[in-house]
């Protein structure tokens, strides 16, 4: 298969590619990227598989002739909310499988109506295949399948994890950042009582997790809430949640953005100062994103899900936490799960045609029995990528 990764020399793609370049059904990665300069140079650091050329992705025709050359499209370019769309009709009229890291809500809704297209075409899109996103899909599918029936369903994971990476094709502000303030000011889409739902973000929602108790992350608007509903119907009630040292200054930016006293890019611009300095605190403090697996802490997990329901026609809840032995990157837990979602698709694990996201074609189990085997950077203590809380257990 010849794969085409849009913006693959990036702060995400760059771990996509240097992971994918091994796979055995991938004969040849395009790395495409703005800066050619970046993407030639970054392609000629890794194996003879993968070359670069430069891109600019709002030139469609430009696009749509890079795409004629590729059987599967990573599109890691962000914000989506502007280059999702265009990108996946694009890759869909080009007869391209699809894959991205679209961590937006709003685009992913107007993608998911791409499903008859794709279907008819006999392709495979899955949209937001990296960590929230991603992960956390995998999760609390995982978490799904120990019960009988779900009614609801929580994402979450920590903030102060989420920080650019250092190595990177792109300039000026990151598009990441831009993204964040988005979906923690004005409202964002859950799902409650059935029905979708514009809400205010950072609002406190307590939640009693199997086997740590009862904490109060914050709503962050992400497409979790609006794919789980999409993908299962029993599910009345879904919320992503993000929880970290950082909230109570984000409010305030936040705030100032809500009343117009200051932009978007500015509050951006802040945020990726004051995200640097979290991450090197934890850093110099030797601690990881993630507790200790072999005791209950009052902390919330690094990265989780929790499915409440029924089991055995009783009321039950199942929480998934995703282990990991090391202080990992932004950028490795975001590229390294799309490589393992490419694999999947050209080892023909995945089966279905349509648009979806991560929990709506792929089998967790599955899924996470790849990870653990295509990298170490994310390996663990005891040996499983996932650890499971059970209030019944």
């Amino acid at each position: 298969m010849k794969v085409l990764a849009l913006g693959g020399s990036g702060g995400m793609g760059r771990f996509a590619v240097e992971t994918s370049m091994d796979f055995s059904n991938v004969h040849e990665i395009i790395v495409a990227d703005i800066n050619a300069a970046e993407a030639i140079k970054f392609a000629n650091s890794m194996n003879e598989k993968v070359t670069g050329v430069g891109l600019d992705i709002t030139d469609i025709d430009a696009l749509k002739k890079q795409m004629s050359q590729a059987d599967i499209v990573i599109n890691t370019v962000g914000p989506f909310f502007k280059f999702g769309p265009p990108v996946l009709h694009s890759a869909l009229d080009s007869n391209c499988h699809y894959l991205d890291i679209n961590d937006d809500w709003e685009p992913t809704i107007e993608m998911l109506k791409l499903h008859e297209k794709a279907e008819n075409k006999s392709k495979t899109a899955i949209l937001g295949m990296g960590a929230s996103p991603g992960l956390t899909n995998m999760l609390g599918a995982y978490a799904i399948k120990e019960l009988d029936e779900v009614e609801t369903l929580y994402t979450g994971w920590n903030m102060d994890g989420a920080t650019p990476e250092e190595e990177s094709s792109q300039s000026g502000m990151n598009a990441a950042m831009i993204h964040g303030v988005q979906q923690m000011t004005g409202k964002v889409k859950i799902q409650c009582e059935g029905a979708p739902k514009m809400v205010r973000p950072l609002k406190k929602v307590e939640i009693d997790f199997p086997g740590f108790g009862k904490f109060k992350p914050r709503i962050f608007g992400h497409p979790e809430a609006i794919t789980f509903p999409h993908h299962f119907e029993t599910i009345k009630n879904c919320i992503n949640l993000a929880h970290g040292s950082g909230f109570r200054t984000l409010r305030w930016i936040m705030k100032l953005v809500d009343v117009k006293i200051i932009s978007i890019e500015r509050a951006a611009r802040i945020i990726q100062k004051l995200s640097s300095s979290i991450r090197n605190d934890i850093e110099s403090q030797g601690n990881a994103v993630r507790p200790n697996t072999n005791t209950f802490l009052s902390d919330p997990p690094p990265l989780y899900a929790l499915a409440i329901g029924l089991k055995d026609g009783k009321k039950a809840s199942c929480g998934t936490m995703f282990n990991a032995s090391d202080l990992i990157s932004m950028g490795e837990a975001t590229g390294i799960p799309l490589a393992c979602g490419l694999k999947l698709l050209v080892d023909q694990k995945i089966t279905k045609k349509g648009v979806f996201a991560p929990e709506g074609a792929i089998d967790p189990g599955i899924f996470f029995n790849e990870l653990k085997g295509i990298s170490n950077l994310l390996e663990t203590e005891n040996g499983e990528m996932v650890s499971t809380f059970r209030s019944w257990m």
